[in-house]
């Protein structure tokens, strides 16, 4: 269905065609000088000393886990509150994900919560910076550092926003991203593991890529080298094509995430003068960058038939994301009320580069119409 209001539309002009060309010209399209030139921008603009580009977030944080020597039997603390990819790349090392509750304000993992579910056989902790909006990491890591476990920050919707000034993905052992369509700026598909710790960034590059050194490293070598493949490696490598993308979106970041913390003041105010909705919460100790904004509709309200109400004005509405505890594939027993009750109740609405105020004007008329509609059924 074609929708006039979108829930996203992603923001490209002449400049990624520009990269794209050359490496077309350059005949290198496979992982090569792009994709270096990629991480080098993403670890200049971070501030860390590692980063390995790959073909998704989901990806990355498989690797992350293997890197900190998470197994068959071990245990990961995960957010409920998240897309099924967190707890399935825990599931691919055949450990078990523990989900931990949210807080009910900011969506992310609730600090409180953490310690009552660790035990000898916890490894690491997974929080979620939801939607661009940063877990509490202070806290965070001082249960991991007290418990010896890793963190690894799932910071698929968040490159750019900052907790007490540090980059999301970058305070705990390892940072994870998403360049999905959805994401502050996208590649299509792609992700990006950084770190610090010169091992384990060594170790994630190489299973990146089979096990074995890339093929762009054995080029620029003046001798013969025939690779050994001595660990189970994946093929997780990012394209030239697919990195030349990033390199031109990443020039956009600044003001993509500028113009999306004004809509979503915009949407603020709007939300303010309509009842059976809740705007999006934001701690003091943040900056949010909005990869998705993210209301909360009244109890009495069914979520779901709102979504089809919208979507008969042609405007595209979605759910915040999972609760990963009721997931099938997880057979979980861990109760996470607040997330549940998120998942039910979340409404993203149309957050992109290009949205226009009049366009968040008209989605409110609707808004307002179809949440008293649905109040008096």
């Amino acid at each position: 269905m074609k929708y006039e209001i979108p829930l996203v539309r992603p923001y490209f002009d002449s400049e990624e065609l520009e990269e794209i060309k050359k490496v077309l010209d350059s005949g290198w399209v496979t992982q090569g000088p792009k994709v270096k030139e990629f991480e080098d921008k993403i670890t200049d603009y971070l501030g860390v000393k590692h980063a390995i580009a790959v073909t998704n977030c989901t990806s990355a944080l498989h690797l992350a886990l293997i890197s900190v020597g998470v197994k068959r039997g071990d245990e990961v603390l995960v957010a409920d509150f998240t897309f099924p990819a967190t707890g399935h790349a825990v599931l691919y090392c055949g450990a078990k994900p523990v989900f931990i509750d949210v807080d009910p304000k900011t969506y992310n993992i609730d600090p409180n919560l953490i310690e009552e579910k660790i035990t000898e056989k916890t490894k690491a902790i997974i929080p979620v910076h939801t939607f661009g909006q940063p877990a509490e990491m202070d806290a965070i890591m001082e249960i991991a550092e007290e418990h010896n476990l890793k963190v690894i920050e799932d910071a698929a919707c968040a490159l750019g926003a900052r907790y007490k000034n540090r980059y999301a993905g970058t305070i705990g052992d390892i940072g994870c991203f998403s360049f999905h369509a959805r994401k502050g700026i996208t590649t299509g598909e792609g992700g990006m593991v950084v770190t610090d710790n010169k091992d384990l960034a060594e170790k994630i590059r190489n299973l990146s890529v089979f096990g074995m050194t890339s093929t762009w490293d054995r080029e620029r070598s003046d001798k013969f080298i025939i690779p050994e493949f001595v660990d189970i490696g994946y093929n997780y490598k990012m394209s030239d094509i697919t990195a030349a993308v990033g390199v031109a979106q990443l020039r956009k970041l600044y003001k993509i995430i500028k113009r999306k913390r004004e809509l979503a003041r915009y949407w603020d105010n709007k939300l303010e003068e309509i009842e059976l909705i809740e705007p999006p919460y934001v701690s003091e100790n943040v900056l949010h960058v909005y990869q998705a904004y993210v209301a909360l509709v009244d109890k009495r309200i069914n979520r779901n038939k709102l979504i089809e109400k919208l979507m008969e004005k042609g405007i595209q509405t979605q759910i915040g994301t999972y609760a990963s505890h009721i997931q099938p594939v997880y057979n979980s027993t861990d109760k996470c009320p607040n997330s549940l009750d998120i998942f039910n109740r979340s409404l993203a609405l149309p957050m992109y580069y290009t949205l226009r105020e009049e366009d968040i004007d008209i989605v409110a008329v609707h808004l307002k119409r179809a949440l008293e509609d649905l109040k008096c059924q």
